[in-house]
């Protein structure tokens, strides 16, 4: 039987308040140091400022509205006031007010809005760059991953982001995945073990009694942790399940051969297919019923959103 106490675990989507609020503050105020002081490059500029909003005189003042380009399912809400209280405290003008009309997660129609801003025209317009990369960058996870997992159709087989995310923005990109309805995987090295291919090879345990003995071995060592096996072939199957690895990963499995796999592998561990996932095979996959799909592609491949701040 599936063992069943990991299945927090595997069935996570983590939430706004799974996020360490100081290390996304980190990366705002990189993004503005990037963009204000010219962090990255060997010559920084003489002046460290918007040249262009310090035209403007400091009591200047503006409103604004977030208008959603297209239909969307909508993501980092949060990172807004987060945003504007960084441009603000440099600045020294606490005059802003953000109004949220709209949460994460939420699904907008072309030209809805997403909320409203007032305040000091010197902190939106040094903030609306940054502000916008991160709303449509998010929003993108959010929305294709929304359409994939619109692909299972009625499946029970939920939908896994993977690894492949954007160096320091791991944590909020999974986020953005979880906000279009995506299950997250490991967050990182730390939280799962995961025995693939690479590992397997380097440990001359591809097949029979060498493979259960890797397995048994990951979970004598780590038994607070989910075991997961990649296996390529239906050959690799019975030693992982003696062993009892919690997860068995598919991949690249043809259709006809996943379905033999998950018929075979039965209720003793958790099914997940991977490898070669796309909109057009989600609904073949769905109809098998593996536990999990795992697909990077709503995270590497996605689109930014057109969200524009409106007058």
């Amino acid at each position: 039987m599936k063992d069943q106490k990991h299945i927090g675990h595997l069935l996570r989507r983590i939430s706004w308040n799974d996020i360490d609020e100081k290390y996304v503050v980190q990366l705002i105020e990189m993004a503005r140091a990037e963009d204000i002081e010219g962090a990255g490059l060997k010559i920084l500029p003489k002046l460290a400022a918007d040249v262009t909003t310090m035209t403007l005189t400091p009591d200047t003042k503006t409103k604004s509205r977030l208008a959603a380009r297209r239909e969307m399912v909508v993501c980092g809400m949060h990172l807004v006031p987060m945003i504007l209280k960084v441009y603000a405290d440099a600045s020294g003008d606490p005059d802003w007010d953000f109004r949220p009309l709209v949460k994460d997660g939420d699904r907008l129609s072309k030209g809805e809005i997403l909320g409203e801003i007032s305040g000091s025209a010197r902190v939106l317009l040094q903030a609306e760059r940054i502000m916008l990369n991160f709303l449509q960058r998010l929003s993108g996870v959010a929305t294709c991953t929304a359409e994939y997992v619109a692909a299972l159709g009625g499946s029970r087989t939920k939908l896994l982001d993977t690894r492949k995310t954007t160096p320091c923005l791991r944590v909020l990109e999974k986020y953005a995945f979880a906000c279009g309805g995506g299950v997250n995987h490991r967050m990182g090295l730390f939280d799962r073990v995961m025995l693939k291919d690479n590992h397997l090879f380097a440990a001359n345990a591809v097949n029979g009694e060498m493979l259960a003995a890797a397995v048994r071995t990951a979970k004598e060592k780590n038994p607070g942790l989910a075991v997961e096996v990649e296996v390529d072939s239906l050959e690799q199957i019975p030693p992982v399940l003696e062993a009892e690895a919690d997860v068995v990963m598919l991949d690249n499995f043809s259709l006809e051969n996943l379905k033999a796999a998950v018929d075979l592998i039965g209720d003793r561990a958790w099914t997940e297919a991977s490898g070669g996932v796309t909109l057009a095979t989600l609904g073949d996959i769905g109809k098998i019923g593996p536990d999990f799909v795992s697909s990077g592609a709503p995270i590497h491949a996605s689109h930014w959103i057109d969200i524009g701040l409106d007058s």
